[in-house]
């Protein structure tokens, strides 16, 4: 828990913010995956808002809770494809730099599922929920704590 108070970055820096969003708004990628990658990395930053937001936005698109709860696991599950797999890893490498930075296999994987566009846009999608992450972990953002009731 934080015991000070943070700013909120779209009011104290509005021109950082909107670089942020534009740069995120830029990406052209498959609004499924893209999901599955916000998520992903959220959850390595720790980010709890994130995490919240895009599970949501998630769901709301179609994707399936199961998927959304094995995220964290998905090397170990058979609930997602070669593709997104590629993505996943090179979601993973890229987030967590420090350990072997972007290792040449994982690159060349991803390298194979998508084309240099598309691929540039991946990496555009992972700089940006990464730039989001350390605004909401860096500011304190928590998601709301009511829960949406499913409507039946």
């Amino acid at each position: 828990m934080t015991t000070s108070k943070r700013i909120a970055l779209g009011k104290a820096a509005p021109a950082v913010y909107k670089a942020i969003d534009a740069l995120d708004e830029s990406v052209e990628l498959d609004p499924a995956l893209r999901e599955l990658i916000r998520i992903r990395a959220s959850q390595i930053n720790g980010c709890t808002y994130c995490i919240d937001y895009h599970a949501t936005d998630a769901r709301d698109a179609g994707e399936s809770q199961r998927r959304i709860w094995s995220l964290s696991h998905w090397r170990h599950t058979p609930f997602f494809d070669e593709r997104e797999r590629a993505a996943l890893a090179l979601t993973e490498a890229l987030t967590d730099l420090r350990a072997n930075g972007v290792p040449d296999e994982v690159y060349a994987e991803a390298a194979t599922h998508f084309d240099d566009a598309e691929l540039g846009n991946l990496i555009g999608a992972i700089i940006a929920i990464n730039a989001w992450n350390q605004v909401g972990v860096g500011t304190a953002l928590r998601p709301p704590a009511e829960v949406e009731q499913a409507v039946a």
